[in-house]
């Protein structure tokens, strides 16, 4: 028995972290490394009875978020807009702007791609068939939708 202990506890001292865990080096304080802790400044919330609600975030390493949102938006779907920022690897600041609502996320900052312009007019004939079609759909939706259904009628 006292030889099964003896195996169970060198089990458990080889499989512990060799490494160990040590404390940050003071003469480093204010460098931020990827594996230190980054310091929240500020972080105010609040939330209200009727659903409204609004952030305000700030951390140690220069990230800033702020939001507000409310049950304004098709059958009480939560609408909201905000903005964060932070800096990116390269050094460069990185800002966002966005509404989020019905339409979907809608992102605006200066670092995102933009869609080019459309490169020429749409022809006139073009846009004289694009119209006929739609026409064409609206007259074939509307003698369907008077005429009683064939497909599921039993034969006679």
């Amino acid at each position: 028995m006292k030889f099964a202990i003896l195996i169970a506890l060198t089990a458990v001292a080889a499989a512990a972290p060799q490494n160990g865990y040590s404390l940050p080096d003071p003469s480093t304080r204010g460098v931020l490394e990827a594996a230190d802790v980054v310091p929240i400044l500020r972080d105010d919330r609040v939330q209200e009875d009727d659903g409204r609600y609004n952030f305000d975030i700030e951390t140690g390493d220069g990230i800033t978020a702020s939001e507000s949102g409310s049950p304004d938006g098709p059958e009480g779907a939560i609408v909201a807009s905000g903005q964060f920022s932070y800096t990116a690897p390269d050094g460069s600041l990185i800002e966002v702007t966005y509404v989020a609502n019905e339409d979907g996320f809608q992102p605006e900052g200066d670092h995102l791609p933009v869609a080019p312009e459309f490169p020429h007019e749409i022809p006139e004939f073009v846009l004289r068939q694009i119209e006929k079609a739609a026409e064409e759909d609206a007259l074939a939706a509307a003698s369907t939708r008077d005429a009683p259904s064939q497909l599921y009628q039993r034969p006679q």
